[in-house]
């Protein structure tokens, strides 16, 4: 009689999965949001990175056609975003834009040097590249560049920083990970547990483990990804939320960035799912009826 009791009762029991959907949507956003910042961190670096100005300052001597073939071989470089021919004329301009113009009433012929102004790629500015860059210009321009100058201070602090920033990037994404893997999968076993005597009662009626593991493996990779979509719909509106008022974010904006924080939830919000649902329906078959209580 009292078999028969547990039996009706676990009869009478339905899953549950709106709680658990939820909870592991939270934590997905949770991940996302925080991916988001961190992806943000490391892009606006690469951007200062890529804003650093570097000057190849002109011999007097040099002829225009020697310039003309020197930053064009500049701007032909892989790593190189963009030159530019400083005259004497830009470079009046750019100072007094910058600086106070006065000097004009003194000085009647305009000292500033002609100059190619370029910037390199974030991954290229660093010390060693720069100076294997120096060497390679002023070997293959002999007399046309009197010098190459970079604010090496600016380098030097800015690529010890990035090394940091990297260490400390990757030391956070594992632990947020472990955070977040054991986040949801508390909340499917929490589920799961919900369910138990639903599943021993399968059990008991004869159905075979592979007939009771299947539906609940298929709906846990459902629920999963519905958790992933609704923590990606949340992560995006709090992204356009903070660029509403912080409107110089949208700089930061990057495809790619994007596609691995959604990739990223969906991949680890199915995966767990998944995974945390199997092993605790495997737990629950092989625990005896009255253990479940």
């Amino acid at each position: 009689m009292s078999l028969y009791g547990k039996t009706v009762s676990a009869k009478r029991s339905k899953p549950s999965y709106v709680l658990a959907i939820v909870g592991v949507a939270l934590v997905l956003f949770l991940f996302g949001v925080v991916g988001w910042f961190f992806l943000n961190l490391k892009k606006s670096g690469e951007l200062f990175r890529e804003n650093i100005q570097v000057h190849a300052w002109i011999a007097p001597a040099a002829k225009k056609s020697q310039v003309d073939t020197m930053q064009k071989y500049i701007a032909a470089l892989p790593y190189v975003k963009s030159a530019e021919y400083i005259t004497k004329e830009k470079a009046a301009q750019k100072w007094n834009a910058e600086n106070d113009s006065s000097w004009k009433k003194f000085i009647a012929n305009n000292p500033l040097p002609e100059s190619v102004d370029f910037y390199v790629k974030s991954d290229y500015m660093n010390k060693d590249s720069l100076d294997i860059l120096s060497n390679d210009l002023t070997s293959n321009f002999a007399g046309v560049i009197s010098e190459f100058q970079y604010p090496k201070e600016t380098v030097n602090y800015v690529s010890s920083y990035t090394k940091y920033i990297a260490g400390g990037i990757l030391l956070f994404a594992i632990i947020l990970s472990v955070i977040v893997i054991v986040s949801i999968d508390n909340t499917i076993r929490l589920a799961m547990y919900s369910n138990r005597f639903l599943i021993k009662t399968m059990q008991m009626v004869g159905a075979t483990r592979g007939f009771i593991v299947r539906p609940l493996n298929i709906r846990a990779i459902i629920n999963g990804f519905i958790s992933a979509c609704i923590a990606v719909a949340a992560v995006f509106g709090f992204i356009l939320l903070i660029e509403n008022s912080v409107p110089w974010l949208t700089q930061l904006r990057d495809g790619r960035n994007m596609s691995l924080i959604v990739a990223g939830i969906v991949v680890l919000g199915v995966t767990i799912s998944l995974m945390s649902t199997h092993r605790s329906v495997l737990k629950y078959l092989k625990m005896k009826l009255d253990d479940l209580y």
